[in-house]
């Protein structure tokens, strides 16, 4: 992830009240937090994380607040604390919020925007070859670390979704996309983990392969059919994850895996932080990256195929 460094304007602490924390923000939240504040309600909190929703408005709906040694998403607010230090404690599930101003505030916690990070990782130009050994070489680490069939094991549409995309198959990829959209229990549903998965590594490999258009053309058009009712079909959290991963913004940890992909650095790390991401989260996510990444190769050395034949003179 690469930070973007804002010079720091000094906030007066209130009196008799802490300063405010400090706090580095993904750019896909600039929408939320550049404009004067609105509120929010806390949807959800946890030692390592809590969730606000916005009262109306585009997305990103959610914004995630989570200590620096949880998992980062690519709607969060990482703070300078760690969930030991418990900095969400005074916050209550069901409570008020403000967003906007560079801050965010709930109950008594109150951070204020110091850094911003860029959740859509640079993979660089990739030539196919080097694609498809990065590609090995991830089944391998993803093989050895033990993954399991995640959330939605013996479901058959995720594996026709994979099919599909491989194949080129649009509608078929639609139709098997939108049958599992909201499908799991969680604030993250497995269908909505294995799509977000599939989409971020479906835009972030396709656009830097080379002949990779095809698959940035299958992300836009799988991303607007699985976001067009999002809202109305699974929770506030999994539909803005949906919406940042059709526009490329990749967690932490999946973003480590595409690096991986893209050569720059081993997968064996990156594969086990991925796959302790939640229940099930993390191996869902990594079996939609799998799925975008092999169907990114295969339309990739279609294209090339179609790129190599001659045209035959009438």
């Amino acid at each position: 992830m690469t930070a973007l460094v804002r010079d720091p304007i000094p906030l007066p602490a209130r009196p008799g009240g802490r300063p405010p924390a400090a706090g580095a923000a993904s750019l896909a939240l600039r929408p939320l937090l550049d404009p004067p504040r609105r509120a929010a309600r806390v949807i959800a909190v946890f030692p390592s994380a809590l969730y606000l929703e916005m009262r109306g408005g585009p997305e990103p709906r959610v914004l995630a607040v989570v200590s620096s040694d949880a998992h980062r998403l690519p709607n969060a607010v990482v703070v300078v604390a760690t969930r030991r230090e418990h900095p969400f404690r005074s916050v209550r599930e069901g409570g008020d919020a403000f967003v906007g101003d560079g801050r965010v505030e709930a109950d008594g916690l109150r951070v204020r925007i110091r850094r911003w990070w860029d959740p859509s990782p640079a993979l660089g130009a990739l030539q196919p070859a080097a694609l498809a050994a990065g590609l090995r070489s991830l089944e391998a680490a993803f093989a050895d670390a033990g993954m399991t069939g995640g959330g939605l094991a013996g479901h058959p549409d995720p594996d026709a979704l994979a099919a599909c995309c491989a194949a080129g198959d649009l509608a078929g990829a639609v139709e098997a996309a939108e049958r599992i959209v909201g499908l799991g229990p969680g604030l993250t549903p497995s269908g909505d983990d294995i799509l977000c998965g599939l989409l971020v590594s479906l835009r972030l490999v396709g656009d830097a392969v080379r002949h990779g258009r095809a698959a940035a053309r299958l992300a836009d058009w799988l991303g607007a059919a699985v976001t067009a009712d999002a809202g109305t079909r699974t929770t506030a959290l999994a539909a803005t994850l949906l919406h940042c991963a059709a526009a490329g913004g990749a967690g932490a940890e999946v973003a480590a895996v595409l690096r991986c992909v893209a050569g720059h650095e081993p997968p064996t790390a990156a594969v086990r932080r991925l796959l302790a991401v939640g229940h099930t989260s993390g191996t869902d996510l990594a079996h939609g990256v799998l799925a975008g990444c092999r169907a990114t190769l295969a339309l990739t050395e279609h294209a090339a195929r179609t790129r190599r034949t001659p045209r035959v003179s009438a």
